[in-house]
């Protein structure tokens, strides 16, 4: 029995506020293609269907036309919401949905939401858990739940599956394996201090597990604990990826096969460095990849004028323009240096500092009496 599983599709997302609706719609149409090539028994989209709790209407608009387009193979399409999104509008009207076999896992409701399919091997249980935080857990439980961990150790646990059976789950949480960390993009929602981690062992009873939440796509702890990472790159930190879609195979128990298939983007997300005439140069002797997403790092001395205006002639998508040259490395020291200054002073010093350099004077002393009864009333330190 195949699956494709893919995930964070982010639907919706602005990068660096370009608008990437055509983008997802291109790989959106390749998942379609995919589908019909490789013919899967089952579809695996494993969270953060939206890039918003409240998507645009567009981006509703798209997700509707691709799964319209995706029950048309008349093959079972399983989705889980992510923390992207809003697990009560994702969920919405599900129970009708489901005759037509798209099953979506939004709100978690107490228990694990499971399918069943059948090949010749026999069962194949597909097991379906939102994103989970341990006060969403805590109300269908009787014993204390504090971590992400334990929260979804105890809802895995209640549903007592069956080891004997092969069992997938579908999941969208940040999975780490002892001390091994996986992978992570700036585009990604970051917990301070590692608090939303699970570890790869509380899987232990599911021969695969299609995640969701990492854009790298990457194994954690065994091969059958696969993130797929999402279809396109959302940030710089990603432009190193190679983006793709996971086919996964179950024969009899025990037996898992996997093929990383690559995704083909509209435009490429990539980073650049050097001086400007030398980029421009290899942008025009090379024009097969300048309507990628840009960042470019421009390494001159001497001032330039309108540097974007001149990139953009050659680069017409150029997102982000660093300057790193000797100039901006001084700056950088100086900054660097007055925040140290900085994290010593008070509140209100703070202000009187930030108020000079954009009025270029200081506080004149009513202005400074009112500040200090501000910072007073606010519960903060004054001088």
């Amino acid at each position: 029995m195949k699956f494709l599983h893919i995930a964070d599709l982010h639907i919706g997302k602005r990068v660096n506020e370009f608008r990437m609706i055509e983008d997802q719609k291109w790989i959106l149409n390749q998942i379609l293609d995919i589908t019909d090539k490789e013919k899967p028994d089952g579809i695996l989209i494993a969270g953060d269907v939206y890039d918003k709790s409240q998507p645009s209407a567009e981006a509703v608009e798209l997700l509707d036309d691709f799964l319209t387009k995706l029950t048309v193979y008349k093959k079972p399409v399983f989705i889980v919401s992510g923390n992207h999104d809003s697990p009560e509008r994702l969920g919405f009207g599900s129970r009708i949905m489901q005759k037509h076999g798209l099953y979506i896992a939004g709100v978690f409701d107490g228990t694990l939401q499971k399918i069943t399919l059948e090949d010749d091997y026999g069962p194949v249980n597909i097991c379906l858990l939102p994103f989970l935080k341990p006060a969403m857990v805590k109300p269908f439980f009787e014993q204390p739940i504090e971590t992400y961990d334990g929260a979804v150790r105890t809802v895995l646990s209640d549903a007592e599956i069956d080891r004997q059976q092969r069992n997938i789950l579908v999941a969208h949480q940040f999975v780490s394996y002892a001390a091994q960390e996986p992978e992570r993009s700036d585009s990604e929602t970051l917990s301070i201090g590692g608090l939303d981690n699970v570890d790869a062992s509380a899987f232990d009873a599911f021969d695969y597990v299609a995640l969701g939440h990492l854009h790298g796509p990457q194994r954690i702890g065994r091969e059958t604990v696969r993130y797929a990472g999402s279809p396109l790159k959302y940030s710089f930190s990603e432009a190193h990826h190679h983006k793709s879609a996971v086919l996964v195979e179950l024969q009899e128990k025990g037996s898992v096969k996997f093929n990383l298939l690559p995704f083909l983007p509209l435009h490429n997300l990539r980073e650049i460095r050097g001086p400007m005439k030398e980029l421009i140069r290899a942008g025009r002797e090379d024009s097969s990849g300048s309507d990628d997403y840009i960042h470019a790092t421009l390494t001159d001395e001497e001032e330039i004028y309108d540097a974007i205006g001149q990139m953009r002639q050659v680069y017409p998508n150029l997102m982000v323009l660093d300057l790193d040259n000797s100039r901006s490395r001084k700056a950088l020291i100086s900054q660097t240096a007055a925040s140290r200054d900085d994290a010593g002073k008070r509140p209100l010093a703070l202000f009187g500092d930030f108020y000079r350099l954009q009025n270029n004077k200081e506080l004149d002393p009513e202005q400074l009496r009112v500040m200090e009864q501000i910072f007073e009333q606010a519960g903060g330190e004054s001088i």
